[in-house]
This record gives structure tokens, sequence and C-alpha cells, in this order.
């Protein structure tokens, strides 16, 4: 049986100070131990120029299939913009029930929405993205209680609007889910 440890993978420029505030929220809200690592991964070929975006069903695969296996649970961070199909972009993606997840602080950024640059209101947004992602990992669906973590977001304010923690059934349903693991 593995370790229960949570890895955070950075690819990209990421602020050591940003990237251990968001392991300490996650090691609060799950209950687990957070490492973090640092990895290259070559994004050309997760590009797609008709769209200029980054594949993330695609990204998702990779990570889990390359990084994923020493861990619990991965999630990869990047600063990219990020796509699947039927979506014109997502914030982040994770395999329900399973291993990995990916999150973007891309379209995060205040400034991408003609605001002025709040780097703490852009950490917050990140860590509520980490762990809503992380949640599904854990077999958590979207709620629908607005102030909690596992709400589907589809606008930056609907990210704005909920905490960075699990509502009570949430937080129920995780601990009897992982009580079974």
């Amino acid at each position: 049986m593995k370790t229960k440890i949570i890895t955070l993978i950075s690819y990209g420029h990421f602020e050591k100070e940003f990237l251990q505030e968001i392991a300490e929220s996650i090691e609060y809200e799950f209950n687990f131990p957070v490492k973090l690592l640092q990895r290259h991964i070559d994004l050309s070929t997760f590009y797609d120029p008709e769209r200029k975006q980054y594949d993330g069903n695609a990204l998702l695969m990779k990570i889990d299939s390359k990084f994923s296996s020493n861990s619990y649970k991965t999630v990869g961070l990047f600063r990219v913009d990020l796509y699947i199909p039927i979506l014109t972009y997502i914030y982040g993606q994770a395999y329900l029930n399973g291993q990995t997840a990916i999150a973007s602080l891309f379209r995060l950024k205040n400034e991408r929405y003609g605001m002025e640059v709040d780097e703490q209101l852009l950490l917050e947004r990140f860590k509520k993205e980490v762990i809503h992602e992380l949640g599904h990992t854990f077999g958590l669906r979207h709620c629908y209680l607005p102030t909690c973590v596992m709400v589907s977001s589809t606008y930056v304010e609907d990210i704005d609007q909920k905490e960075a923690s699990m509502c009570m059934k949430c937080r129920s349903t995780f601990e009897e889910l992982n009580s079974l693991k």
C-alpha cells in the first residue's frame, strides 16, 4: 500500500512561498502530508495552435502515466491556458476517484479581466481550484452549496464566492470514502 502523500508537481515557474501556501491549505483540508516537486515537460506537444490553448485531457493522461505512480494523489500545476474539447477553457481537471489532477492559474489572474494585479486573490483562487480537483480524485462530485469548494466554477467570480473548504456534507462523504481505502 502506498504512503498517503499528496504530491504537487509544478511545471513552470512558481514562487516557493506561493507553492508552500497551497501545500499547507491542502494538508489542512485533507489531513495528508504534501510533497512539492518541480518537473519539466515539453508542453508544445499539448498545444493546439487553432485554439491557442493546451489540451487538458492529454496533459492529465501524461501526468497520470508518467508522474503519479509514486504518490497517493498527484496534482500537476501549470501556468498555461487549458481546454477540453467540449469546453472553451478549464481551470483544472481530475480523474474522479483516481490518482491524478491538474490545475492552471492562467485564467485565475485579475489582469486577464482588465483588473489590477492581486497576488493574494490569485493565491486564494488557486488554492480553491487545487483543493476542488483533489476532491474529485477522492471521489467527490460537484456540490450545490454555493460556498463549498466542490461547487462547479464556470467563471472566476464563482471561485471567489466559494470557500477553500468542503461543506459538512462533502466533508462527511470524503471521510466515508477515504475510510474505505
